[in-house]
């Protein structure tokens, strides 16, 4: 059942020559990889006027200086990650170049501050596009956090059916909302240069503004900068490209870079000149649309296409997680299962754990999108220091022709990136403090799942002048399990005298049924006359206690004879799957509380049901 209910959601598994096939075009992979960076615009500039109006009407002529500098660092951040693309192609992005120029504590940093980033992203993005839902359909409002899960839900299983389905699925509303944006911002410069949009801003550029100050500006500057995460997701993803991955992924990155700087600087500017504020149910953008299409069906039609893109936002961090996960994994910081591929060649491992973390994160902040934008541009910025401060490294090492440009284009990327880190932790204080407490906690992880592989690598490697001294047994005790006498048991027995030069059969016996516990005792001998038959009484009806207790005293005594010592589990297997629910698992506790003893082998008889 559970098989084809996988095939239904999943869907049939890909070869692993078909992975070419599941490789991206530009034309996909922009859809896959920028929904995130798109949507931002959605809530970007909303998120520097929210700061400015605190003072003034009049100081929201600073929104464009806010958004001119936002546009700076954006240029920035694109030239650095176009050649992290072209320099470490590998994909992993800020975690391989801050690993590979500042060492691996500034990787795992990095790479820390990306996996939660992420599932920041998957968490944001969600809840976004699920208040525009509620916005518009209000009986749904006390749902928000019930359907915010489910659509983490449904776009991990789309991600579980490969990139190829999942980049398929979101080009609908990726190129749906990049033709509206375009449209509007078209439409309402068409409209300005004719006259026919009144010009309402509050308060002309350069005009002074009382009681406006550096702080306040900065802090705007940080919460417009929320509209630059997910930029990094396409450095993270180059091997999901189609070849020439390089050229393709940096040529990608830079049609987002450009479509994302045209659509927030034109928004910003439509919303200065609009003299736009922010109200209370009615975000900014929407009132932008307002002002320019009217309450016709070209309005309608944006709102639909932005409520979809934040929706579908999420699936940029279900594309880069995984790749992520799997460097991580792949350098024995997380778990190996993280470079193990699905039945349909994507990392489902690193899919699933990202749906499981976003989840928790908006049942923790109950589906609430600006609790999580500080915390989330934290997330991003620390990586975007890192990684251009490294670039910075890489430069100075490897040369190359102008390199000094490009070392001066990652200066700036870098300064304006720690100046924003700055920034969230002094004035964001109350709303980034978790990650003060979290990336301890990751990096103190990450240092102890890679002392486990070092320690196992070492305990498991063979030295060429130890494999003399591996040990030579002189023979075999082998304890056979007993419930009863069956045809699972007799054919258990008769495979141990096979393997075995000293032959036990244990059975333990409860109080409820003394007569069957003889009975059984007595079929047994009469059955197996020359193998050894001990009965151990258990008044606690615990069969792994009295067996583990047994099988350690025999093994003692089989290691002073220079013996080894077997444990055979005997059970039946069902012919139908399903049909093993009806049966106790009596044969699994066993086997887990036995594989505890490092000197004790642990081996199973199974006997196929026919019928």
């Amino acid at each position: 059942m559970w098989r084809y209910l996988k095939r239904l959601v999943i869907g049939k598994p890909l070869k692993t020559m078909d992975e070419g096939g599941q490789a991206l075009t530009k034309f996909k992979a922009l859809a896959l990889l920028s929904s995130d960076a798109l949507s931002s615009v959605a809530y970007g500039t909303e998120q520097i006027t929210t700061v400015l109006i605190t003072l003034s009407a009049a100081a929201l002529m600073y929104q464009l200086y806010v958004a001119a500098l936002v546009l700076v660092l954006l240029f920035a951040i694109t030239m650095s990650y176009r050649q992290i693309i072209k320099a470490y192609p590998s994909g992993g992005g800020a975690y391989v170049v801050a690993s590979t120029n500042w060492g691996r504590p500034a990787g795992l940093v990095a790479g820390g501050s990306l996996l939660v980033d992420y599932m920041l992203t998957v968490a944001v993005s969600v809840t976004s596009g699920t208040e525009a839902i509620t916005a518009a359909i209000p009986a749904l409002a006390h749902y928000q956090v019930l359907i915010a899960v489910l659509i983490v839900i449904a776009i991990m299983g789309l991600n579980l059916r490969g990139m190829r389905e999942s980049a398929s699925f979101l080009t609908l509303p990726v190129y749906f909302f990049i033709i509206m944006i375009i449209g509007m911002i078209f439409w309402g410069v068409m409209n300005i240069a004719s006259g026919n949009l009144d010009y309402h801003a509050s308060a002309a550029v350069g005009a002074p503004v009382q009681g406006m100050t550096l702080v306040l500006f900065l802090r705007a500057f940080s919460s417009g900068s929320s509209s630059l995460t997910g930029v990094e997701a396409i450095s993270n993803a180059v091997p999901n490209f189609r070849r020439p991955k390089r050229k393709n992924a940096a040529n990608t990155l830079a049609i987002m870079s450009l479509v994302l700087a045209v659509f927030f600087g034109g928004i910003t500017y439509l919303s200065y000149y609009l003299g736009v504020q922010p109200q209370a149910g009615n975000t900014v953008l929407s009132q932008i649309a307002t002002a320019v299409f009217g309450h016709g069906l070209f309005y309608y039609l944006l709102q639909l296409s932005t409520a979809l893109i934040l929706a579908v936002a999420a699936n940029t961090g279900f594309s880069a997680f995984p790749i992520l996960a799997y460097n991580l994994a792949k350098d024995k910081f997380l778990p190996h299962a993280y470079m193990d591929r699905g039945d349909r060649l994507g990392y489902s491992n690193g899919i699933i754990s990202l749906a499981v973390g976003a989840i928790a994160l908006i049942i923790i902040f109950h589906g609430q999108t600006t609790l999580l934008i500080p915390l989330y541009a934290v997330g991003v910025f620390v990586p975007f220091t890192l990684s251009q401060s490294g670039m910075i490294v890489h430069w100075f090492r490897e040369r190359g022709s102008w390199w000094g440009l490009k070392a001066a284009v990652n200066l700036l990327g870098a300064l304006i990136s720690v100046v924003l880190v700055i920034i969230l932790f002094a004035l964001r204080f109350a709303n980034v403090w978790p990650y003060l407490i979290v990336m301890p906690l990751l990096l103190y992880m990450f240092y102890r799942i890679h002392v486990h592989y070092i320690r196992v690598a070492a305990q498991l490697r063979v030295v060429a002048k130890e494999k003399a001294a591996l040990h030579n047994y002189d023979g075999a005790t082998v304890i056979v399990l007993v419930s009863n006498v069956t045809r699972v048991t007799a054919q258990a027995v008769n495979y141990a005298r096979s393997i075995g030069d000293y032959v036990i059969a244990m059975h333990v016996s409860f109080d409820e049924n003394p007569e069957k516990e003889h009975k059984t005792a007595a079929e047994f001998k009469e059955t197996f006359p020359d193998v050894r038959f001990v009965d151990i009484h258990s008044s606690y009806r615990s069969i792994a206690t009295p067996t583990l207790r047994f099988c350690d005293v025999i093994a003692k005594r089989a290691a002073e004879r220079n013996f080894s010592t077997t444990v055979l589990v005997p059970q039946f297997v069902p012919k139908k799957p399903w049909q093993n629910i009806l049966h106790n698992q009596t044969s699994l506790r066993l086997r887990a509380v036995l594989n505890s003893r490092e000197n004790i082998i642990v081996s199973t008889y199974n006997y196929h049901l026919k019928e």
